[in-house]
């Protein structure tokens, strides 16, 4: 069974920091794509960062500078350095592991709310 599970979501004032991680199972992780998404409510689903198996990294241009996705194969997980938060970064964080057209499995989010 894939299992994705996202941790490390938390309140927090705007300028801090927060490191959100998605241990994956059943998976060959090593061999994913990983990516996170983030959803506020009334708002769809929006794509913030990915990685490649190989490390290549990609980013939403509103939190480049300030959000790091990096992975950890060995602990087959995947984190999100955030920096700088914003209240604008409030959402709920889904970690999401995509290899189409056949695999596509998702966390169950973790919420980060940026509020002072």
């Amino acid at each position: 069974q894939v299992q994705l599970v996202e941790s490390g979501g938390d309140l927090v004032q705007p300028g801090g920091s927060l490191r959100l991680s998605c241990a994956a199972s059943g998976i060959i992780f090593s061999s994913y794509p990983m990516a996170w998404y983030r959803q506020a409510p009334g708002n769809q689903r929006e794509l913030v960062a990915t990685i490649t198996s190989d490390g290549a990294t990609t980013y939403v241009n509103s939190v480049k500078g300030r959000f790091t996705i990096s992975r950890d194969n060995a602990k087959n997980t995947v984190y999100l350095q955030m920096n700088s938060l914003k209240t604008e970064d409030t959402a709920v964080y889904y970690c999401n592991a995509n290899w189409p057209p056949e695999r596509d499995y998702w966390g169950q989010g973790t919420q980060v709310i940026v509020s002072s």
